[in-house]
């Protein structure tokens, strides 16, 4: 419900014709779910902008960070990185291919298995990943100023809630 300090928008809008012409639904899901598909349209489209200016995509960003949370020595096998992106090892080629041309990541035989690969952050790929997850950060935080620290907490920890009511039970690393 819009509030003085929340004005009403586009979903509060949609909500209102259903009620006239459907005054029998229970539209709440249609709300949150409304907010949260446009949000996420929003947020994604500030993200494309923000790791534009450093030359990579979202997918190609994913990549990078996904090496970069791993540690020292910031590698991990094409396999493992395409199970935790949830992407085809198709999908991940063409990732790891234009980040290799780019200098960001190299890709070498596996040392303990001679049939496999690694791919590994170099330093330049190191250096950017850290000032595109900044970037980024600062994004969503800005986006968060809306809101208390009190209310982001509540917020995070009712969307965890719902994400774990909504997909199959995963290994997240």
């Amino acid at each position: 419900m819009a509030t003085p300090e929340t004005p009403r928008d586009a979903v509060d809008a949609i909500i209102d014709q259903w009620a006239v012409v459907r005054p029998d639904l229970n539209t709440t899901a249609m709300e949150v779910f409304g907010r949260v598909f446009r949000l996420s349209r929003t947020m994604g489209d500030r993200m494309d902008k923000a790791y534009a200016r450093f030359g990579v995509s979202r997918g190609e960003f994913d990549v990078l960070a996904t090496l970069r949370r791993t540690g020292a020595p910031y590698t991990l096998s094409p396999r493992r990185l395409s199970e935790t992106l949830m992407l085809t090892t198709g999908g991940m080629t063409g990732r790891l291919d234009k980040l290799e041309r780019a200098g960001l990541l190299r890709r070498s035989p596996d040392p303990h298995d001679r049939r496999a690969l690694q791919v590994t952050l170099t330093n330049k790929g190191l250096a950017m990943i850290d000032d595109a997850v900044e970037a980024g950060l600062a994004l969503q935080t800005q986006a968060l100023s809306a809101l208390d620290e009190e209310q982001t907490g509540q917020l995070a920890d009712l969307l965890r809630q719902l994400l774990a009511g909504t997909v199959d039970p995963q290994p997240w690393s």
